[in-house]
Protein backbone atom coordinates (compact mmCIF):
# COMPACT_ATOMS: atom_id res chain seq x y z
CA UNK A 1 0.00 0.00 0.00
CA UNK A 2 1.36 3.44 -0.88
CA UNK A 3 1.53 6.48 1.32
CA UNK A 4 -1.22 9.09 0.82
CA UNK A 5 1.16 11.87 -0.29
CA UNK A 6 3.67 9.71 -2.15
CA UNK A 7 4.44 10.36 -5.79
CA UNK A 8 5.43 7.71 -8.32
CA UNK A 9 8.87 6.23 -7.90
CA UNK A 10 11.81 8.52 -8.61
CA UNK A 11 15.19 7.52 -10.08
CA UNK A 12 16.07 5.30 -7.19
CA UNK A 13 12.74 3.46 -7.33
CA UNK A 14 11.52 4.78 -3.96
CA UNK A 15 8.45 7.00 -3.76
CA UNK A 16 9.24 10.66 -3.17
CA UNK A 17 7.35 12.79 -0.66
CA UNK A 18 5.69 15.92 -1.96
CA UNK A 19 3.47 18.38 -0.11
CA UNK A 20 -0.05 18.76 -1.42
CA UNK A 21 -1.81 22.14 -1.51
CA UNK A 22 -4.46 21.00 0.96
CA UNK A 23 -2.12 19.22 3.37
CA UNK A 24 0.65 21.80 3.03
CA UNK A 25 0.33 23.33 6.51
CA UNK A 26 -1.65 20.59 8.26
CA UNK A 27 1.10 19.53 10.65
CA UNK A 28 2.25 23.08 11.34
CA UNK A 29 -1.06 24.73 12.32
CA UNK A 30 -1.51 25.58 15.98
CA UNK A 31 -5.11 24.39 16.26
CA UNK A 32 -5.58 25.74 19.77
CA UNK A 33 -4.55 29.23 18.67
CA UNK A 34 -6.79 28.91 15.60
CA UNK A 35 -9.71 28.00 17.85
CA UNK A 36 -9.04 30.98 20.11
CA UNK A 37 -8.80 33.48 17.25
CA UNK A 38 -11.52 36.17 17.13
CA UNK A 39 -12.40 35.21 13.55
CA UNK A 40 -13.09 31.59 14.49
CA UNK A 41 -15.04 32.58 17.59
CA UNK A 42 -17.20 34.93 15.53
CA UNK A 43 -17.87 32.13 13.02
CA UNK A 44 -18.94 29.73 15.77
CA UNK A 45 -21.11 32.39 17.43
CA UNK A 46 -22.93 33.31 14.21
CA UNK A 47 -23.38 29.69 13.20
CA UNK A 48 -24.87 28.80 16.59
CA UNK A 49 -27.14 31.84 16.39
CA UNK A 50 -28.61 30.37 13.20
CA UNK A 51 -28.47 26.61 13.77
CA UNK A 52 -29.90 26.45 17.31
CA UNK A 53 -33.13 28.42 16.62
CA UNK A 54 -33.58 26.67 13.25
CA UNK A 55 -33.26 23.27 14.93
CA UNK A 56 -35.67 24.23 17.70
CA UNK A 57 -38.18 25.48 15.10
CA UNK A 58 -37.84 22.26 13.07
CA UNK A 59 -38.30 20.01 16.10
CA UNK A 60 -41.26 22.04 17.40
CA UNK A 61 -42.95 21.94 13.98
CA UNK A 62 -42.45 18.19 13.69
CA UNK A 63 -43.44 17.46 17.31
CA UNK A 64 -46.53 19.67 16.91
CA UNK A 65 -47.57 17.64 13.87
CA UNK A 66 -47.10 14.34 15.73
CA UNK A 67 -49.02 15.60 18.78
CA UNK A 68 -51.88 16.87 16.64
CA UNK A 69 -52.04 13.57 14.76
CA UNK A 70 -52.18 11.64 18.04
CA UNK A 71 -54.40 13.87 20.17
CA UNK A 72 -56.57 15.79 17.69
CA UNK A 73 -57.69 13.28 15.06
CA UNK A 74 -60.94 15.16 14.41
CA UNK A 75 -59.05 18.37 13.63
CA UNK A 76 -56.50 16.56 11.44
CA UNK A 77 -59.32 14.80 9.56
CA UNK A 78 -61.14 18.00 8.55
CA UNK A 79 -61.27 18.74 4.85
CA UNK A 80 -59.06 21.62 3.93
CA UNK A 81 -59.17 23.79 0.78
CA UNK A 82 -60.11 20.97 -1.63
CA UNK A 83 -62.09 17.72 -1.48
CA UNK A 84 -59.97 14.93 -0.03
CA UNK A 85 -57.20 17.19 1.24
CA UNK A 86 -57.30 17.15 5.03
CA UNK A 87 -55.55 19.33 7.56
CA UNK A 88 -53.35 16.34 8.40
CA UNK A 89 -52.22 15.92 4.79
CA UNK A 90 -51.58 19.65 4.46
CA UNK A 91 -49.46 19.70 7.63
CA UNK A 92 -47.61 16.56 6.54
CA UNK A 93 -46.77 18.14 3.18
CA UNK A 94 -45.75 21.34 4.92
CA UNK A 95 -42.97 19.35 6.62
CA UNK A 96 -41.27 18.96 3.23
CA UNK A 97 -41.70 22.63 2.39
CA UNK A 98 -40.34 23.63 5.78
CA UNK A 99 -37.23 21.43 5.47
CA UNK A 100 -36.45 22.69 1.95
CA UNK A 101 -37.04 26.27 3.13
CA UNK A 102 -34.64 25.86 6.06
CA UNK A 103 -32.05 24.25 3.79
CA UNK A 104 -32.29 27.08 1.25
CA UNK A 105 -32.05 29.67 4.03
CA UNK A 106 -28.98 27.94 5.48
CA UNK A 107 -27.27 27.81 2.06
CA UNK A 108 -27.93 31.50 1.50
CA UNK A 109 -26.66 32.40 4.98
CA UNK A 110 -23.64 30.17 4.47
CA UNK A 111 -22.69 31.85 1.18
CA UNK A 112 -23.09 35.36 2.57
CA UNK A 113 -21.93 35.04 6.18
CA UNK A 114 -20.37 31.71 7.21
CA UNK A 115 -18.08 31.09 4.22
CA UNK A 116 -16.37 34.52 4.34
CA UNK A 117 -15.87 34.13 8.10
CA UNK A 118 -14.46 30.63 7.63
CA UNK A 119 -12.07 31.91 4.97
CA UNK A 120 -10.82 34.68 7.28
CA UNK A 121 -10.41 32.19 10.16
CA UNK A 122 -8.44 29.82 7.90
CA UNK A 123 -6.21 32.65 6.67
CA UNK A 124 -5.58 33.70 10.26
CA UNK A 125 -4.65 30.13 11.22
CA UNK A 126 -2.22 29.89 8.31
CA UNK A 127 -0.69 33.28 9.15
CA UNK A 128 0.14 32.06 12.64
CA UNK A 129 2.10 29.13 11.17
CA UNK A 130 4.61 31.23 9.21
CA UNK A 131 8.25 30.77 10.05
CA UNK A 132 10.05 33.64 11.76
CA UNK A 133 11.11 36.19 9.18
CA UNK A 134 8.13 35.52 6.90
CA UNK A 135 5.86 37.92 8.75
CA UNK A 136 6.29 41.64 8.65
CA UNK A 137 6.67 42.37 12.37
CA UNK A 138 7.68 39.13 14.01
CA UNK A 139 10.19 38.67 16.78
CA UNK A 140 13.43 37.19 15.67
CA UNK A 141 13.11 38.49 12.13
CA UNK A 142 16.31 39.79 10.57
CA UNK A 143 16.50 43.59 10.49
CA UNK A 144 15.94 45.20 7.12
CA UNK A 145 19.09 46.69 5.62
CA UNK A 146 19.34 49.94 3.68
CA UNK A 147 20.01 47.97 0.47
CA UNK A 148 16.75 46.03 0.86
CA UNK A 149 14.84 49.25 1.44
CA UNK A 150 16.30 50.88 -1.68
CA UNK A 151 15.39 47.82 -3.81
CA UNK A 152 11.75 48.03 -2.80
Amino acid sequence: MTQPHATPAGRGGAPTEEATPAGDHQSEIDWIAAERSPEFRELVKKKKAFVVPATIFFLAWYLGFILLAGYAPDFMGREFIADGLTVGYALALSQFVMVWGLAAWYLRKSDRVFDPLAKRAAERALESTRAPGEGRFERGAAPVTDEEVSRR
